[in-house]
């Protein structure tokens, strides 16, 4: 590995050096590096089932705009579901999908363990990431996102939900393999379902895995902090600005967490996150039968 890390980190100075340009940092380091794997070209593997391995990466941008469609932005929702909080976590279960396709369809060790790896963490999120979807939606009375936003009118679920918020935000990070729970992508296995991605094929990932941080931070403002609720501006300019603020505490947060092993999240998951999330939901339905 150390090797490995060695040579591309050489690789890199080496072109670098060539073209006399120094790597882009800052702002317009995102453009930069999605220009550079747009130019180049795309690894070919023996043995490789092509339809498969490349049509997971595109699934995890499909996912992403499944999940998003049912969130009201202001008044306007794409597809206003009476099931909505049933179609997110039913969109959770395609991304599982996705993962395994990049790990089987790549016909690699790395890429295939790390699905494994991808999935034993996705059996450990799920319960606690369905209860803590279930809470507002007991709340509210009602499966429909836009209803669940409307019982927020005078006070917001996160003030007497927190712990259903911060599982849910926990599971946003957990299935768009971010911070701690991207061992599926780890540097210990040269980096996972990622490990044989390059050009196009790694750049739609990549901007995947990006998608779906967006679309469960949009999934949280819904669900937890009133959607469009907010004085002076417009709701679906409080909508976005909601959701860019839990995408960047999020993106913030998770740079500071250390990595998780599947095997301590399984246990974390099983002994705390689901009584938690049960907790939670026991106290969501005594109140809704308190007020009735």
């Amino acid at each position: 590995m150390g090797v490995a890390a060695a040579g591309a980190a050489f690789s890199g100075a080496l072109s670098a050096g060539a073209t006399g340009q120094r790597p882009v940092a800052g702002l317009l380091a995102p453009a930069y590096e999605a220009a550079r794997l747009m130019r180049q070209r795309r690894r070919v593997l023996l043995g490789a089932d092509r339809p498969l391995w490349r049509g997971g990466g595109g699934t995890l941008l499909v996912a992403a705009v499944l999940m998003v469609g049912v969130v009201p932005l202001g008044n306007w929702t794409l597809a206003d579901l009476g099931v909505g909080v049933v179609w997110v976590n039913a969109v959770d279960v395609l991304v599982w999908a996705a993962a395994w396709l990049l790990g089987w369809g790549a016909n690699s060790a790395h890429a295939l363990v790390g699905a494994h790896r991808y999935l034993a963490q996705a059996l450990s999120y799920e319960l606690p990431l369905m209860f803590a979807l279930v809470a507002p939606a007991v709340a509210a009375g009602s499966l429909r996102v836009g209803d669940i936003v409307a019982a927020q009118s005078q006070l917001w679920f996160v003030v007497w939900m927190p712990a259903s918020f911060a599982l849910f935000c926990a599971c946003v990070l957990a299935f768009s393999l971010w911070g701690p729970f991207s061992t599926g992508s780890g540097p210990d296995l040269a980096g996972g379902v990622l490990a044989e991605l390059s050009g196009v094929d790694r750049l739609l990932v990549l901007a995947g895995r990006w998608a779906l941080l967006a679309a469960g931070s949009a999934v949280a403002v819904a669900l937890f902090l009133g959607g469009g609720a907010g004085p002076l501006l417009p709701a679906w300019a409080w909508s976005l600005l909601k959701t860019l603020l839990v995408m960047a505490a999020l993106v913030v947060l998770a740079r500071r967490l250390p990595l998780l092993r599947p095997d301590r999240l399984a246990e974390v998951g099983w002994l705390v996150g689901l009584p938690v999330a049960l907790a939670q939901l026991l106290v969501v339905s005594l109140v809704v039968l308190g007020r009735s």
